[in-house]
């Protein structure tokens, strides 16, 4: 039996250790068990499946595809790499019970992942995980035959997709904007979606790390800082008005500003949520991941909007964009979803918006971004990745949540937080957080505060807990 274990946003492991044919057959039989049994509303017995760049996942993926056609699926395959969001559109365009998305993500090359979407275009939410993990190795995996093979069915995914973009946008004003924008793709699927759709328009694009590298360059696909360096430096040698940063399935974003300085995602999402507001005139709901910064919650305050705080992965983020009156979802970890599009992350889209603000506003994303700090003050934010043993997990939390300081900095504490980690909140908006890695023997550390030595100084004592347990 395969080390087989759904994480925060599927499965994932080493190719050829746990990540082989035989347990990727286990996992799609399992799968096409689970969604035999379902029952949802406008559906048709149809799956999607789609693929990165990695070592062997176009093969993954013929082989996912074949399992379903041969349990009776009706079985779209892409006829190359794709980004995660142009599966997920697909599944809901195509009314799909579901779809398979064969990537590791942000992982190291070594790594591959099966991502299971569900029928609206988001991802499984961990029951469904839980029924597929509870039909591994039930039943035997369906033999393909040649009728069966025959039922998948190969088709170009990203056409509507990208289409469907273009509409969501102000694309007219994009395309005359004559703005200079860099697309880092880190070797990723994203490489070549902004080349095609700006070409023929006055918006010059330039894609850095486009090529098709299963090594990722010696790197992980991670939008972070230590992963920009030559981007950063043909940036310094070429300016350019932005620079969007997407990982190796093109789901998730950072950025650069036109001269290779890294932003941080959390400015990323302040910009996005001013532009939606400003320049959109859209209500709704704000939802965000407890990492996110506390000028999102100065914003709301500002805007009159309500705000939402969820644990941390974006299945939380999807639960409530399905619910309905919601202006805008995010993460940490770059992950922002658009709720008229799908309940779901798009790092194209994202990127598109961010375009469209440049545009609109006429204006530097650099004094942009002082604006917001003008307005709302300055919000400086640190994290700290420790190991710390899972069996001592749960007494470090309980600690936390039974001590907290009555003040971080020179804020009173106000709220502790113990929903996901334990998150302390200051008066003043400065925060620190302890939490666990869902898949890892690892304790993140975050902190925010008014400047960047504080937050450092707040990372030191909530480190300095880990060694109470």
């Amino acid at each position: 039996m395969g080390n087989i274990q759904f994480g925060t946003d599927g499965w994932r492991a080493i190719i050829a250790e746990d990540f082989t044919f035989e347990n990727l057959e286990q996992i799609a039989q399992a799968t096409a068990n689970v969604w035999k049994r379902q029952r949802i509303p406008k559906t048709k017995k149809r799956v999607v499946v789609g693929y990165d760049r990695r070592f062997l996942s176009p093969e993954f993926a013929r082989r996912t595809a074949e399992i379903f056609a041969a349990n009776g699926f009706e079985t779209i395959l892409s006829h190359e790499a794709v980004p995660t969001p142009v599966v997920s559109y697909q599944v809901k365009a195509v009314n799909a019970i579901g779809g398979v998305m064969i990537t590791a993500s942000h992982n190291p090359p070594a790594f591959n992942g099966f991502k299971i979407k569900t029928h609206f275009g988001g991802s499984a939410d961990t029951t469904l995980c839980r029924k597929v993990e509870g039909q591994l190795y039930r039943t035997a995996v369906k033999p393909s035959t040649q009728d069966s093979v025959r039922n998948v069915r190969v088709k170009d995914l990203s056409q509507s997709y990208l289409k469907s973009l273009t509409q969501l946008v102000d694309f007219e004003t994009i395309a005359r904007s004559g703005l200079r924008f860099a697309h880092d793709a880190l070797y990723g699927v994203g490489a070549g979606y902004f080349d095609h759709l700006l070409n023929d328009t006055n918006c010059r694009c330039t894609t850095l790390r486009s090529e098709h590298n299963p090594g990722f360059g010696g790197i992980n696909p991670e939008p972070i800082p230590s992963n920009y360096g030559s981007s950063q430096a043909y940036l310094r040698k070429h300016p350019h008005d932005f620079c969007l940063v997407t990982d190796g399935d093109a789901d998730r974003i950072g950025g650069m500003d036109g001269r290779g300085n890294a932003l941080t995602t959390h400015q990323i999402i302040c910009l996005l949520l001013r532009h939606r507001v400003v320049n959109h005139q859209a209500k709704g709901r704000v939802i965000k991941a407890l990492t996110t910064t506390s000028m999102v919650d100065r914003m709301c305050q500002d805007y009159g909007l309500e705000l939402l705080e969820t644990g941390v992965g974006f299945k939380y983020i999807c639960a409530e964009m399905l619910q309905g009156n919601v202006l805008l979802g995010f993460e940490e970890s770059g992950g922002i979803g658009f709720p008229e599009h799908l309940p779901e992350r798009d790092g194209i889209l994202a990127g598109l918006l961010l375009l469209e603000m440049l545009a609109v506003e006429k204006k530097g994303l650099n004094a942009l971004l002082a604006d917001l700090e003008e307005t709302y003050g300055a919000h400086c934010y640190a994290r700290s990745d420790r190991h710390f043993p899972l069996e001592k997990r749960e007494e470090l939390m309980r600690y936390c949540a039974a001590h907290p300081p009555k003040k971080l900095i020179e804020s009173p504490v106000v709220d502790v937080k113990t929903f996901d980690g334990v998150k302390y909140v200051a008066r003043d908006g400065t925060w620190l957080m302890l939490r666990g890695s869902g898949t890892e023997p690892v304790l993140r550390v975050y902190a925010e505060a008014k400047t960047n030595e504080q937050a450092q100084r707040l990372l030191r004592r909530g480190l300095s807990l880990i060694r109470k347990i």
